[in-house]
């Protein structure tokens, strides 16, 4: 399991980039997998809590139910209201591990701005990738982490 404050350790460069772009809009892109395997993207809200990433859905959502069948997914930061991409565009490879144990629950509940409104979902996201791409005057800047390794920095033109 790669926690987010295990990112931030071992990635102290681009970690808090990638985090600026989440925490800079409200709202981003989560894609999941269906039961035929096909991609779904929903619109979804994270939240940094202690040393880990979370996801919150209504009960029963779809996006929760493609999570409890397959937890493999992909969280891409909105890029927000102009083309410069300032900042950047940063996303994410997860696994998404569900919050079952009522206490676990409780004490996600209590940490969010807001309670949520009636039953939910939670689920603590795992890290298997994160990218954050640049715009650097002529040409791109791709920077690539994985678990264990350095980060990897590509340019294109």
């Amino acid at each position: 399991m790669t926690t987010w404050q295990d990112f931030e350790q071992q990635a102290p460069d681009l970690a808090p980039r990638i985090r600026a772009r989440f925490e800079a809009y409200r709202h981003h892109v989560l894609a999941t997998l269906t039961r035929d395997g096909s991609p779904r993207v929903s619109g979804i809200e994270v939240d940094f809590l202690g040393a880990d990433l979370y996801l919150g859905s209504m009960a029963g959502a779809v996006k929760a139910l493609d999570l409890r069948r397959d937890p493999r997914c992909a969280l891409h930061s909105n890029p927000g209201p102009d083309t410069s991409l300032t900042g950047g565009d940063a996303k994410l490879a997860l696994y998404a591990v569900e919050l079952t144990d009522p206490d676990e629950l409780a004490a996600y509940a209590a940490e969010l701005p807001e309670p949520p409104p009636g039953p939910f979902h939670a689920f603590r996201l795992e890290l298997r990738r994160a990218t954050l791409t640049e715009v650097a005057e002529d040409h791109l800047l791709i920077s690539t982490w994985q678990p264990g390794e350095d980060v990897k920095v590509i340019q294109r033109r």
